[in-house]
């Protein structure tokens, strides 16, 4: 079995027949060959850029110009499709423009670590599950090097909390893996943020009981399917 992004997974609970549950799976490898071989890029490329960096440079001008840029394509295009694509794009930064992205990130200086493809793949009962964070940072907390890290996620009806859940139960695993002999993890500090929405979870939350673990028993139903 090919590796399955989170979202991917999240499709897959939402099906209520196996036959759609597993069409959804088997469609996650030839969609990632269709990007690949695209220039179109991903729909949703321009909102999500912008909203990247901003938790890096907390600039509110970055939304104001990003906003600004996506009108003046809309000016000079005449596909109605990329009109509407652009449009989508600026509906979710003004929503975003109330965000208060310093109530997800820690107090004090932020050091971004790079993200190396070979460590996005994590195995979790025989079955790869794709990790992909926004960015990961560490900061100082009590003395101690600590690491979080912060994935914006998009799609066009948006994510409940629970589905929010299965992406920071991922990352919280990410960090596990790759960095925890070099920092503490902070658990309040491994947030998923879905943008539609605008409402964001953290892995704190899970274990502290509000938002319910899906992740496990959802590979637990693609390895029974699969099996079967």
């Amino acid at each position: 079995m090919k590796k399955i992004p989170v979202d991917k997974l999240i499709d897959f609970r939402r099906k209520k027949l196996d036959r759609a549950k597993i069409t959804v799976l088997k469609s996650t490898q030839k969609e990632k060959e269709k990007n690949a071989n695209s220039t179109g890029g991903n729909y949703w490329v321009s909102c999500l850029s912008a909203i990247i960096n901003l938790f890096i440079d907390d600039s509110e001008d970055l939304i104001v110009k990003k906003i600004d840029d996506l009108r003046n394509r809309i000016k000079r295009t005449q596909h109605l499709l990329t009109k509407q694509r652009w449009q989508k794009n600026i509906d979710i930064l003004f929503a975003f423009q109330e965000y208060d992205m310093a109530s997800i990130k820690p107090g004090g200086k932020l050091t971004f670590l790079k993200k190396p493809n070979d460590k996005s793949i994590l195995k979790i009962k025989d079955v790869l599950i794709e990790s992909n964070p926004s960015h990961v940072f560490t900061f100082s907390n009590n003395d101690f090097e600590e690491i979080g890290a912060v994935w914006f996620v998009i799609k066009k009806d948006g994510f409940n909390k629970s589905e929010l859940g299965m992406f920071t139960d991922i990352m919280y695993r990410y960090l596990t893996l790759n960095y925890s002999d070099k920092f503490k993890i902070n658990p309040k500090y491994c947030i998923a943020v879905d943008l539609v929405n605008c409402q964001e979870v953290n892995y704190y939350q899970l274990l502290n009981g509000d938002i319910s673990f899906l992740l496990d028993n959802t590979i637990d139903e693609v390895k029974k399917l699969f099996k079967n």
